[in-house]
């Protein structure tokens, strides 16, 4: 309501204040204002992913009790909450238990519309999307939804109905094969190394592949963010669930968190696996660009390894780094820089974490002038081999060494 919105999205909080402004946006803390102000209800929290993998569903699950405990007309319920298969029908179950505890007898529906919103590009995707998934039961749902989204799909029909379970999977499923695109790149990006080929050539070779495309299969040091470590391990317990092994999953999880170790373990390498008491300077902390989300963000592991090796961390990042700052601010040997040039005087080695705009536009003198030994370990490829030759700068990157 003051005008702050709590998360780095470029344009929500200009979105956001012009709306309110104009009162067609508003925020309450009542549950109960929320479910009588509209006709169909979004449940948009968070699901996080329990220790063992699987989805906590409380935030869900006690917002459907909530809203089975206030709602007196007929309400369609819509789960946009990342939520496993068979969510939409327990939803169902804890409202009917609360209509039926009030003794009313009251119509309503449940249907699954998952969001495919990229962060650091949202509203975009949103205002212009590829594709609408929806799951429902009946023509009244699918009506209203019909109406809900009207001014989004006026071009061409981006909607793709379905059944719910098949509309909650597909969440699920569209994440996987990305992650699986990830993971399948950054394990042939190590076999170029053992075998001297250049994963970013490999990279133009089979992108050009119509049934491969080139989004998606950048080398790198691994993901992270919301969405996909916990969407992959979220399948991965669905499935042991029904009794089910996903192999291939597992095996993306697997290679990802491996790679995640892979900055570290270039470091140690080049320094003779003694980094005590060295500065090393680190660039990009969000777990990609456009966002300060540091969720299961690749810097945080190398971070942490470095802190644990006796090294000394001086990090920049145009969003995550007051987040980070938080994290680490019991480290006397984590230090944040508001430049990304200043964080580099007299610093031993610069690695490169995420792929910021601001990195890939350096002045290169300037930081061969300010490192002791201009040294860059590229964990995103963002460099090519031929400009740091040419400026005569140590170079180790991602699958072409």
């Amino acid at each position: 309501n003051k005008g702050n919105i709590p998360i780095y999205e470029p344009g929500l909080e200009d979105i956001v204040t012009k709306n309110f402004e104009k009162e067609s946006l508003e925020f309450s803390s009542s549950i109960e204002e929320g479910i009588e102000h509209g006709k169909i209800c979004f449940i948009a929290v968070g699901t996080p992913p329990k220790e063992d993998g699987s989805v906590n569903m409380e935030y869900v699950y006690e917002l459907a009790e909530k809203i089975g405990k206030s709602m007196n007309e007929y309400k369609l319920i819509v789960n946009k909450s990342t939520v496993p298969v068979g969510s939409a029908e327990k939803t169902k179950e804890i409202i009917y238990k609360e209509l039926t505890k009030r003794k009313i007898d009251l119509d309503f529906d449940v249907c699954s519309n998952p969001e495919f919103l990229k962060e650091g590009n949202a509203i975009q995707d949103f205002v212009k999307p590829e594709r609408i998934i929806i799951g429902c039961e009946n023509e009244k749902a699918k009506s209203l939804m019909n109406q809900c989204y009207a001014s989004f799909n006026r071009q061409k029909d981006k909607i793709i109905y379905m059944d719910i379970k098949s509309a909650e999977l597909t969440k699920y499923a569209a994440n996987a094969m990305l992650a699986t695109k990830i993971s399948f790149m950054n394990e042939m990006s190590r076999l170029s190394e053992k075998v001297g080929a250049d994963i970013e050539q490999i990279r133009i070779g089979i992108g050009s592949d119509s049934r491969i495309g080139y989004q998606f299969i950048y080398p790198g040091c691994g993901y992270g963010g919301s969405c996909f470590p916990k969407d992959v391990r979220g399948v991965i317990k669905t499935a042991e669930n029904v009794g089910y092994d996903m192999k291939i999953l597992k095996a993306v999880d697997n290679v990802n968190n491996k790679q995640k170790e892979v900055l570290f373990e270039k470091l140690m390498s080049h320094f003779n696996n003694n980094i005590k008491g060295k500065k090393i300077s680190l660039w990009g902390l969000s777990f990609k660009p456009g966002t300060d989300d540091l969720r299961e963000a690749p810097s945080l592991k190398l971070i942490d390894s470095i802190l644990n090796s006796g090294g000394e961390v001086f990090a920049h990042d145009p969003e995550a780094a007051e987040e980070c700052k938080n994290l680490y601010s019991s480290e006397k040997n984590f230090n944040i820089e508001i430049d990304h040039y200043s964080c580099l005087k007299n610093s031993e080695v610069l690695i490169i974490c995420t792929e910021w705009k601001i990195y890939r536009q350096v002045d290169l003198k300037k930081l061969k002038d300010l490192m002791i030994n201009p040294i860059i370990i590229d964990g995103r490829n963002i460099f090519t081999k031929e400009i740091m030759s040419k400026e005569k700068i140590s170079y180790i990157s991602i699958g072409r060494d």
